[in-house]
Formats: structure tokens, C-alpha cells, sequence
């Protein structure tokens, strides 16, 4: 059956052509088709819309109003159409990301300049905030993805690990005798110790660790970045617990020095999660397929 929409194209059609047969070629129906749409139209209104004579047809008065309206619909719908082509095509729209600090710094930056330099249009909006801080946001629609710390356990999200990361002890030169040789996770937190905040997936991940161990976190400070434990790590105010992959500069150059533990920490991810329940918009998917193929370094 041919539905509302369907009725008032045709109409439409008609209108402008002020012929059925035209009609009929440019919608590729018959012209019986085409007559008969406009009695049903006519019919569900309880309004005659055209006069007919051997000529072809003309509006009503009825028929010239409706037109106005319908003609204002259907350009409307075909530009909402051609709206979301150009969201498919990514020639429009808007990308928005949640990401912690460190993570957008040591890891996602490369990726939005490729994806940047390849769609321009798409306007990109970054969400910074600590994991849990994320995923709130994610969960009442701020945000299309998020890129954190795992472990993560929440049975409504879609979790992609994108690459592997090591929590580590470093010290600066003040701790370098006491810690030139490998020491035990018992001797270490005897030390001064410098964490995230409590609110950290980070320091969750170790302190859980610790206490599956037996041992209790005390630290000595408790910061809101990882780069200001690098930086009081490097003045010798204590231990700090960071991850390697994002304190290479700092080692390399000898700034601070990696402390040698009899037993590492089990390694972690960091990750790209979005809810199951919604589909990714095209932005969306194109960026999270970006990160699983290109290999860009840390």
C-alpha cells in the first residue's frame, strides 16, 4: 500500500506538472497509478485538490494551500536527507571525546591530528575528568567515547583495550644509593611515597593490588596529575608510583630512575569504551577504526 509521504510526493508532482501523464513519467508509474494516488489523497482529505480537464489539471483553492504546506515538507525532509549523507560522509558534524589528561597527552594527540587533517569538518569537543568522571558523562550522553584506564567493570559498556601499560616506582637522585638494587613491595612502602588521588583508576588498580598482597597504602603526598608526581618525584619529595609508558622523557634523560622491584605490578590497559545500548555515530566509528589501525608511537 502506498503510504502518506508517497500520496503527497505524487501530489506534489502532479502540481507542478499539471499533467498525470507527466507525472507519471517523472515518478516512473503509470498514469492510472498516478490518478488513482491523488483520488486516494482526495478521498482520505474529504477535499477535491485538482480540477481536471482534457488539457490536464490545476489546483483548487484547497489544492493550491495544501500545496504550499507539502511542497515546504518535502524540501524539508530532502535537505534533512542530504544532511545525513554529509554525517555519513563525514562532511559534517561532531566528534566528542572523554579523556583523561595523561592519556590525551601520551597517547590520543597524534590520532586527532591524523583524523583532523583527514575529515576537517567534523568539529572535534574534548572532555577531560578522571575515569569515573568519564563514564558518568558518556553514560548521560556528553560524550560519544572515552579513552581511559582499565580495568573497567561495567556490563554496559563496550570495552576496546588499545595498548598495554606498566605502573612503576621512580625516584630522583636522593633515593639513588637507598635504591640502587632491587627492593621488595615491603621495603618500598616504608619509603615516602607520592600517589594519584584516590579517585584515580590508576591508584585503585595498584592499591587493589597492594591489598591482594597484604599491604596497606599510606602515602606520603596524593596529586591530581601525573605529571606533578614526575615533577615532586624529580625534587626528591618521595616515590612516586607512575606508568612508564608516559614517563619515558623523564627516564631517559636521567631525570628520575625507575626503582627495580623483586615482583612488578601486573601490567594494565588503557582503552576506547562506548556504551552498547547506542550505536557510534560515523564519526565515532571512523576515529575508533583509526585507533585500531594505525600504529602511531607513544
Amino acid at each position: 500500500m502506498i503510504s502518506k509521504l508517497d500520496l503527497y510526493k505524487v501530489f506534489c508532482v502532479v502540481g507542478k506538472s499539471t499533467s498525470f501523464s507527466k507525472a507519471a513519467k517523472e515518478l516512473y508509474m503509470t498514469q492510472p497509478a498516478v490518478s488513482q494516488a491523488i483520488m486516494q489523497l482526495e478521498r482520505e482529505l474529504d477535499t477535491r485538490l485538482f480540477n481536471r480537464t482534457p488539457k490536464g489539471v490545476s489546483f483548487t483553492n484547497e489544492g493550491s494551500l495544501l500545496f504550499e504546506y507539502v511542497q515546504s515538507a518535502i524540501h524539508l525532509i530532502d535537505a534533512g536527507e542530504e544532511k545525513m549523507l554529509e554525517f555519513k560522509n563525514l562532511t559534517t558534524g561532531e566528534l566528542k571525546i572523554g579523556v583523561g589528561d595523561t592519556i590525551s597527552k601520551h597517547f590520543l594527540l597524534p590520532y586527532l591530528e591524523t583524523f583532523h587533517n583527514k575529515y576537517p569538518n567534523i568539529k572535534l569537543t574534548i572532555v577531560n575528568g578522571t575515569t569515573d568522571e568519564l563514564i558518568a558523562v558518556l553514560k548521560s550522553g556528553g560524550v560519544d567515547i572515552v579513552f581511559c584506564n582499565f580495568p573497567i567493570d561495567d556490563s554496559t559498556l563496550e570495552l576496546r583495550p588499545c595498548f598495554e601499560i606498566q605502573d612503576i616506582f621512580v625516584y630522583g637522585e636522593k633515593f639513588k644509593k637507598l635504591l640502587s638494587k632491587r627492593v621488595s613491595i615491603e621495603a618500598l612502602l616504608k619509603l615516602p611515597l607520592i600517589f594519584l588521588e584516590q579517585k584515580s583508576n590508576s591508584r585503585k588498580y595498584v592499591e587493589d593490588y597492594l591489598l591482594s598482597k597484604g599491604f596497606k597504602l599510606s602515602p606520603e603526598f596524593e596529586l591530581g596529575s601525573h605529571d606533578l608526581l614526575l615533577e615532586f618525584a624529580k625534587i626528591n619529595l618521595g616515590i612516586a608510583c607512575v606508568t612508564r609508558e608516559f614517563s619515558k622523557d623523564y627516564l631517559r634523560k636521567g631525570l628520575l630512575y625507575e626503582v627495580k622491584l623483586t615482583e612488578d605490578i601486573p601490567k594494565r590497559d588503557v582503552g576506547v569504551c562506548f556504551l552498547k545500548s547506542v550505536p557510534l555515530s560515523p564519526a565515532s566509528t571512523k576515529f575508533v577504526e583509526l585507533i585500531g589501525s594505525e600504529q602511531l608511537l607513544l
